[in-house]
């Protein structure tokens, strides 16, 4: 019995029926680009926010590019994140020509510390962008406070945290503009890539609807340099019906965290926290150990897998050199990159296969 640290086979057999359903609904429409399922998934997602906006793109990283680019953010500009993230989030402030400055992540729950934000913060810095790592939010309370104290745009990337919430708000609605994944792995994915923009500022909205589609507001004539960046008809519709049962699989997510909490407490392994005002989603289940790479091999000899997010700090990496940052100048982000893995985490894991996944982190008696 394999057991991967995710995947998506048992639910598209739960749903196949009704995903062909959908699919034929879009081919018989005539319909494939910017049509009436991508306006209703934008409209059901930007509820599902309590926003007013929702601009769907062709993937996370784009609705990141676009949600500064819809803000005016760009060359000259830096922008606060962090290294401890997926390379999208870098990349895409790289893409819109600002400037990304990193501050390091809290050991606990691997999230931006805020302690070290206006440190950062020069007359060149004009947004903040706060991870909402592995299914839970970032301190939006103090990181707001610094945003208008120095008039800072802030921009939730929100690619792992769809349906967790911060203080009973959504994910996506803490900030001033938001951007999500619907890449295969996400709580809320597709089945190809796909993202979106969301925010209750009516400026930012035109601009990011018209960004997406070469800068234009009507046909074939841009208004201004933009870039060609859209979910199609069938994602759209595919995404509508998942919506519906993300509730339910994010408990799912939470029930299965709550039985690795319970029997793996005790272990040598550091479980993840929830933090007070977070209802953490659990995109994925992160634990630490020194020995983690010894953990990893044996569970993979019983055909168990993990995986690690992430092994190799941005801004020790080749292809962000140029922003000259050196080894030791994040020491919680490369220490946790040594140590941290995701255990399997997905709504259809079965309890067997989670308590031979215990069973087996036991016996090896760390």
């Amino acid at each position: 019995m394999k057991i991967n640290v995710w995947s998506y086979l048992e639910e598209y057999k739960s749903l196949k029926k009704e995903i062909f359903k959908e699919i034929d609904k879009v081919f018989s429409s005539g319909k494939l680009i910017l049509g009436p399922k991508v306006r209703l998934f934008e409209k059901q997602f930007s509820k599902f926010l309590k926003l007013k906006y929702g601009i769907s793109v062709n993937s996370g990283t784009d609705a990141i590019q676009i949600a500064l680019m819809s803000a005016k953010i760009g060359k000259g500009d830096e922008v606060i994140t962090v290294s401890n993230t997926a390379v999208p989030t870098v990349s895409a402030i790289v893409s819109c020509g600002a400037k990304p400055v990193f501050v390091d992540v809290n050991t606990n729950d691997y999230l931006i510390n805020v302690n070290q934000i206006e440190k950062k913060i020069t007359k060149k810095t004009k947004a903040i962008i706060p991870v909402n790592l592995y299914g839970q939010c970032a301190d939006y309370d103090t990181i707001m406070k610094i945003a208008k104290k120095h008039k800072l745009l802030v921009l939730e990337d929100c690619a792992q945290s769809t349906g967790s919430y911060y203080k009973k708000k959504p994910s996506g609605s803490l900030g001033h503009i938001s951007a999500f994944s619907f890449y295969p792995t996400k709580v809320l994915g597709g089945y190809g890539d796909g993202g979106l923009i969301a925010t209750s500022n009516k400026i930012f909205a035109n601009r990011a609807y018209r960004l997406r589609k070469y800068g234009m507001n009507k046909l074939y004539y841009s208004e201004e340099h933009g870039i060609n960046s859209r979910l199609d008809e069938i994602h759209a519709a595919i995404l509508s019906l998942k919506l519906k049962k993300i509730k339910d699989w994010i408990r799912k997510r939470r029930q299965i965290a709550k039985i690795y909490n319970k029997h793996l407490r005790g272990s040598s392994l550091i479980l993840p926290t929830e933090n007070k005002n977070n209802y953490h989603s659990y995109y994925v289940y992160v634990v630490r150990h020194s020995k983690r790479d010894f953990i990893i091999k044996q569970l993979r000899k019983n055909n168990i897998f993990c995986n690690i997010s992430y092994p190799y700090p941005i801004h020790t990496m080749k292809g962000y050199s140029n922003l000259n940052y050196n080894k030791g100048d994040l020491p919680v982000t490369e220490k946790l990159s040594k140590t941290i893995f995701s255990l399997p985490m997905y709504p259809l894991l079965k309890k067997n296969e989670i308590f031979k996944i215990i069973k087996i982190i036991k016996n090896l008696k760390l």
